[in-house]
């Protein structure tokens, strides 16, 4: 395809108003819960991708919009990292994530570590437990049919640790019986 054909298709980017950013930030929050400095870089990147379109576009009124946005949304309730956290750590929680898993998730969604912190300290958060769901759900360890066990200990073991499980939390739950009372 020719350089031109490439360029005629390329779409059009409108142009970045407040108005359009608060209306790109609402539709973001209608459809995902959301922490704020996750949708400071959505709605950065839509301004990034004005301005590579349009060259001569200054962002810098753009950028105090979206701070603008950002704080009239958490005056209003639609922005809450705590309530985005809470939602976020319970999802992890009930699919087996380990603590490692989830400091590091939110970390990268911008959420404070002190909120993290409160958070975790709320819930009911057993490393074994975890543990046990994922291999459940992975189907390895005391998932896993007894004649391939050995084979796969090492693997399996693997698959836990890079779920961010410790050694000994790991070495339990490979060691042990499924436990139908707690899971």
């Amino acid at each position: 395809m020719s350089e031109e054909l490439k360029e005629t298709k390329r779409k059009v980017l409108k142009k970045i108003t407040k108005q359009r950013l608060k209306n790109i930030a609402l539709y973001y929050l209608e459809r995902f819960e959301s922490s704020t400095e996750n949708l400071r870089s959505v709605l950065q990147r839509r301004i990034n991708d004005y301005v590579y379109q349009n060259k001569e576009y200054n962002p810098e009124e753009a950028l105090e919009w979206v701070e603008e946005i950002l704080g009239d949304f958490q005056r209003c309730g639609y922005l809450d990292d705590g309530r985005f956290a809470e939602m976020k750590i319970r999802d992890y929680l009930a699919a087996g994530k380990s603590e490692t898993y989830i400091r590091a998730k939110m970390a990268v969604k911008g959420v404070d570590g002190a909120v993290v912190d409160m958070v975790l300290s709320e819930q009911a958060f057993d490393p074994y437990e975890n543990a046990m769901r994922l291999a459940k759900k992975k189907k390895i360890g005391p998932y896993r049919p007894e004649a391939e066990r050995k084979d796969f200990y090492q693997k399996d073991m693997a698959v836990l640790a890079r779920a961010g499980f410790d050694y000994d939390v790991s070495r339990r739950v490979m060691d042990g019986e499924i436990q139908y009372s707690t899971l």
